[in-house]
């Protein structure tokens, strides 16, 4: 059964794979591990088409490990504005630096995993697709095309363990690379979500899920609770085409990027929150942002006196505004208080 699935999955792979940036096309040398290690980083929870420019952006600016590790990390950060999980990227300048320092990317799993900010997934894909070593990737669509083969019936987030199991009873120990990204095509293109397209899978036959008739009812999920509101008020200080912006704090919520002050989401139902300057404040509106762990409501105010902003800031040119790299949540309040 291993061989079989492997040999049509990866003969499928060889007419079908997507054409991505960061990958080598099959029959050519693998790619950078820099590359590999960028773009998988970048596409935790986040969906190929908002990566893609991101990507170019970044090996355009920093082409290669050595010139990511010696960028100032706020340069970084604020490239990395709006792809979201700010910590991915503050692991990401980390990371460059330990590789930098060492002379070159490990090439085992086990070596991949001491880096900062690679976990399992990652370590796996980069040994796996840079250097062709057997390694068990399971990302999120390889989790549903493993749940449907072997029709795991545990919900999901605890089907996980069993999945792996399945998953490193197929996985070949040649073109580990490849049978990789083919299991992530496979679960983007054929075996997705929704209405998978089981007559066009090269491992329909044996599919245990198809046989049973339903094979979208998999993987099972656990219901999640839903998601606690938290209330917030930014505020918003301009003066001379410029408008007042703050570092925030390292750790924590959007760590070490540019934003607008606010009131550290403590807001009152009423969106009162203690504003950085006395005076009069003109609220402008509502927006909401949703985290992975809470929804946010912002109300968004604008200084209406004459006194100046006290503390660590700096007036950013509103002609300017975008290269500041404000995160989403933070872009969103620009945008209705220059509306």
């Amino acid at each position: 059964m291993t061989s079989t699935i492997a040999d049509r999955l990866l003969d499928w792979y060889d007419r079908h794979a997507r054409a991505l940036p960061w990958r080598a096309r099959t029959g050519e040398p693998a790619p950078d591990p820099y590359r590999v290690w960028l773009s998988e980083v970048m596409l935790q929870q986040t969906t190929v088409a908002a990566v893609k420019p991101y990507f170019a952006a970044f090996t355009a600016r920093w082409p290669d490990v050595a010139a990511l590790a010696a960028a100032p990390e706020e340069e970084v950060m604020a490239a990395w504005a709006g792809l979201g999980y700010y910590s991915r990227a503050r692991n990401l300048v980390k990371a460059a630096r330990a590789v930098a320092g060492r002379g070159g990317f490990p090439e085992t799993e086990a070596g991949l995993r001491e880096l900062p900010g690679l976990g399992a997934y990652t370590a796996a894909a980069v040994a796996a697709i840079a250097f062709d070593r057997r390694a068990v990737v399971v990302d999120a669509n390889v989790e549903r095309v493993v749940a449907r083969l072997f029709a795991i019936e545990t919900p999901l987030p605890q089907a996980r363990k069993p999945i792996r199991v399945a998953a490193e009873t197929i996985t070949p120990e040649t073109r580990a690379g490849d049978f990789a990204q083919a299991m992530m095509d496979l679960g983007a293109t054929i075996c997705t979500t929704r209405d998978p397209r089981c007559l066009l899978c090269p491992l329909a036959e044996g599919c245990a899920a198809r046989a049973q008739g339903d094979p979208a009812r998999l993987p099972r999920k656990t219901k999640k609770k839903p998601k606690p509101l938290r209330l917030g008020v930014a505020f918003w200080i301009e003066r001379d085409n410029a408008v007042w912006l703050v570092r925030r704090a390292g750790k924590g919520m959007l760590g070490g990027m540019r934003a607008l002050p606010d009131d550290g989401w403590s807001a009152q139902a009423d969106g009162s929150g203690e504003p950085p300057l006395p005076g009069d404040w003109e609220a402008l509106g509502r927006i909401s942002h949703t985290f992975t762990h809470a929804q946010l409501e912002l109300a968004v105010s604008r200084y209406a006196g004459d006194g100046s902003p006290e503390g660590e800031g700096e007036w950013w040119p509103l002609a300017r505004l975008e290269e500041a790299g404000l995160p989403t949540l933070f872009a969103k309040a620009a945008r209705l208080a220059l509306a």
